[in-house]
């Protein structure tokens, strides 16, 4: 599950705050300057003219402190890990966040993000002149202003989300790349120049300067790039002290402090003979420990299946804990094992050839024995059973304390049960669904995946109370499709291999308890082969009907713009509370009905859908479940959105990085609208958290 949205350590918030506040004058009026889009003596947006431009943009953010922590930093700037990378070696330290900018309607160049004001800078900023506003744009350095015309007069509640704009610019030079950086006291261009690599006529054209200007402590500069800036990303820890030399303790520490040019051949010597006899110790452990480990006849293996040894291993783990080691995704190795039953057959984990053998290079599931996989789903009782999926069934279980689901299959699917494997082995993101193992049987195979406590995203949709879960709200809603566009992006564009799903559908999009979406169900996946012109896949049709792109039907060509176009059925479900394929009266032949996809549906009823404010039939298609509490442009958005991504021509369709943006920013004004009748996000629609 994606960890909660982590706060920014209070005291550099609180320095920022008090200089944004009390001394506008001095250094952090630069801040305050920058919180005004309208004054364009300090930090003021970069123009642009070519609006909806998107490019990749870098934000210099100075961090020292928790503040160098990589949770701290994606959370604040809503960035992935792989987003990151760092400047340890300035002083301070500095850390570089990739991000999508855009030119939007004010034809300025920003970044969307959204921030959480802690309890203690509330606390702190408990005056009638500091605004939500005010705590937010300073946790950021002069980065960040909040959106002209939201609502940026609320008091800093603990807990209030802040929608902020990062300020961010697109080359329109000969670079491919601009780093956003604020200037600080000593900063020259020549000084810029040497750091980052780029010609003082670059950085001075970038920004408009006459000449080699100063720079202007804090304000926002634009330094033009040609490669990513840093190195991949680290917690950045302050340089230890160095230790003051001991006390003179014997002749031979009198000589050294005195710089004697007599060297000490005796202490070298002697050193030298210490730490070969330690090292010819450790080997002769280490020998004896391989010996005793890989003897059958030690006394220690007598008796001992390699299944018990694994057993074994993981016993000493951290209740909870599938995997050993240090990382995230370390998994654990594995190998070939045989169960002995307790009805005293033998019965064998026929792993599919190909599964352990460098198949997943340095990352590898847990092996789970059968006999663990029927404990825990009590047999595979149907009080166990969470549904079915599209190559077997889904079981609620508890391995190791830890809560899983377990996709049962056949051992026909052996196909299909590799390919996930080499997939989720190899992308992991916050919107992909973690594989945390596998066992086999004789006649089946079966996955174990992290559970997701709220089920699947259809569940929630169609008929919700008739089968016992909650409708969504409208900023629910837009979160899921944010996190399940993430993910789809994340594997089009962010992983070594670039992949096709080809089975985007709402069941496939699973919800934590936070209700943050996870795409789930890899078994389809296919690699887009790379050539000049295009990226697909030439292969059999397959997936679900009603969220199939035609030219995938037509000539079984799997791209990219496949997947968009399921995701857009997905947006039209979240928008309607319909199925993919949808039944619709007929007009002349009474209650009788016909089957059409809902993509042709929500096409009609758009056709006469002017804007925002005169939906026409759109309005009927919204979900009633929503109860009329949602702000229609959101809506209309998203509608438009959607429409892009059905297209009949897969050119014309957005690729999912365009789908982020929007998405971003819908959620972006749904939740000012929101806090416009709430006061407070939280208590309307139970948002927490901030991401």
């Amino acid at each position: 599950m994606p960890p909660h949205r982590r706060r920014p350590p209070a005291p550099v918030l609180l320095i920022l705050l008090f200089l944004a506040v009390a001394c506008p004058g001095e250094g952090a009026g630069d801040d305050t300057a920058a919180a005004d889009p309208g004054n364009v003596t300090a930090s003021a947006p970069l123009a642009c003219s070519e609006l909806s431009r998107v490019c990749t943009a870098f934000i210099a953010f100075p961090a020292a402190g928790e503040a160098a922590n990589a949770s701290v930093l994606e959370s604040m700037f809503d960035a992935a890990p792989g987003d990151l990378t760092a400047d340890a070696a300035a002083n301070p330290g500095y850390a570089f966040i990739r991000k999508n900018c855009s030119c939007l309607a004010s034809r300025t160049y920003l970044a969307n993000t959204t921030y959480t004001v802690p309890s203690a800078a509330a606390a702190a900023a408990a005056t009638p002149n500091v605004t939500a506003a005010d705590v937010a744009a300073a946790a950021y350095a002069g980065l960040a202003v909040p959106p002209p015309g939201g609502p940026a007069l609320r008091p800093p509640r603990p807990g209030a989300v802040v929608a902020l704009h990062l300020l961010c610019g697109c080359s329109s030079g000969p670079w491919n790349y601009l780093l956003s950086y604020v200037g600080v006291d000593g900063d020259m261009v020549e000084s810029l120049s040497s750091r980052f690599g780029a010609s003082m006529d670059a950085i001075e054209a970038a920004n408009g300067m006459a000449g080699p200007d100063p720079i202007t402590t804090g304000k926002v500069y634009y330094i033009p790039l040609n490669s990513v800036p840093g190195q991949p990303y680290a917690v950045i820890s302050p340089p230890s002290p160095t230790p003051a030399p001991a006390p003179a303790q014997n002749t031979f520490s009198d000589v050294s402090e005195h710089h004697s040019t007599k060297f000490p051949y005796g202490w070298v010597i002697g050193s030298m003979g210490v730490a070969l006899a330690l090292i010819a110790i450790a080997l002769l452990v280490l020998v004896l420990c391989k010996l005793s480990q890989y003897n059958p006849q030690s006394p220690n293996n007598q008796g001992k299946s390699p299944d018990q040894s694994i057993s074994h291993k993981f016993q000493l783990l951290k209740s909870g804990s599938f995997c050993y080691g240090s990382g995230r995704y370390l998994c654990c190795q594995f190998g070939n094992v045989k169960q002995s039953r307790t009805d005293g057959g033998d019965h064998h984990m026929n792993i599919p050839k190909g599964v352990v053998v460098d198949v997943f290079d340095r990352e590898k599931p847990i092996v789970f024995t059968y006999q663990e996989i029927l404990a825990s789903t009590d047999s595979f009782s149907d009080a166990n059973l969470l549904g079915h999926g599209t190559y077997g069934s889904v079981y609620y279980g508890v391995l190791r304390d830890q809560e899983v689901a377990i996709k049962r299959m056949t051992a026909t699917k052996t196909k299909e049960f590799i390919v996930e494997m080499k997939v989720l082995c190899k992308v992991h993101h916050a919107s992909l669904v973690e594989l945390i193992g596998y066992a086999a049987s004789k006649d089946e195979l079966f996955l174990i995946y992290e559970y997701s406590q709220k089920g699947s995203l259809k569940n929630h949709l169609h008929d919700p109370q008739s089968k016992g879960y909650t409708s969504l709200s409208w900023i629910y809603r837009v979160q899921i499709a944010l996190d399940a566009a993430r993910g789809l992006e994340y594997i089009h564009e962010h992983t070594k291999d670039h992949y096709v799903h080809r089975d985007i559908k709402s069941s496939n999009i699973l919800l934590d308890e936070s209700f943050r979406a996870k795409i789930s169900d890899f078994g389809l996946a296919k690699l887009v082969v790379k050539s000049t012109d295009t990226e697909a896949s030439v292969t059999k049709v397959v997936g679900t009907f009603g969220y199939l792109a035609p030219e995938y039907l037509r000539d079984g060509l799997a791209t990219t713009k496949s997947d968009v176009y399921a995701f857009g059925v997905v947006l039209f479900e979240l928008i309607s509370g319909k199925e993919a394929i949808t039944r619709t009266d007929r007009m002349n032949e009474g209650s009788n009905s016909e089957r059409r996809s809902l993509a042709s549906v929500m096409l009609t009823a758009l056709r006469n859908c002017r804007n925002s404010m005169y939906m026409g039939s759109l309005k009927d298609c919204i979900d009633p479940n929503l109860m009329d509490l949602y702000p229609h442009d959101s809506v209309y958005k998203m509608a438009m959105l959607a429409k892009q991504c059905v297209e009949e021509d897969p050119v014309l369709r957005p690729d999912m990085k365009q789908a982020v943006i929007t998405l971003s920013q819908i959620l972006l004004s749904s939740i000012e609208w929101e806090a416009t009748l709430a006061g407070n996000s939280q208590v309307f629609s139970g948002l927490v958290a901030g991401r």
